[in-house]
């Protein structure tokens, strides 16, 4: 069950971030927040490294990337030996990829998404448990590379 998440964004999701702690942390989540602090131009990658890390060393669940379209964050994190984070714009997405991609970290983009979508998307990834099974073999497929 996740409880514990590492939430990170650059400066286009820096507010995203900061909502959906917020309204997050009412579902009974505790995060760990890995930044960005203020909407001035930063590189994404420190941020997707340090939520990262955080998923690795195992002190958090699972972690968030927020940036203007989840793309370079997904891209920046999935640089991570043991990562499989996913770009999800829409619910069927935040879904499969838990249940069957056993996706470790949910990215999404704030200037792609409406911050309601997002909220409901972080939703259906945070509740959604992984199937396991034959998709456990095709993720040990990629993993071990």
């Amino acid at each position: 069950m996740i409880k514990k998440i590492a939430i990170g964004a650059d400066h286009a999701g820096f507010e995203y971030k900061q909502k959906l702690i917020e309204e997050l942390s009412k579902d009974g989540y505790e995060f760990v927040d890995c930044g960005t602090d203020s909407a001035e131009s930063v590189d994404y990658p420190v941020f997707a490294d340090k939520v990262c890390e955080c998923v690795n060393s195992k002190s958090v669940d699972t972690g968030i990337l927020i940036c203007g379209t989840g793309i370079g964050m997904s891209m920046a994190a999935n640089k991570n030996k043991g990562i499989r984070a996913a770009v999800c714009g829409d619910l069927t997405s935040a879904e499969f990829t838990r249940l069957h991609n056993d996706a470790n970290v949910l990215c999404m983009g704030a200037r792609i998404i409406p911050f309601d979508l997002a909220v409901q998307i972080a939703r259906k990834y945070l509740t959604t448990d992984f199937m396991g099974g034959k998709h456990q073999r095709r993720i040990d497929m990629f993993s071990n590379k």
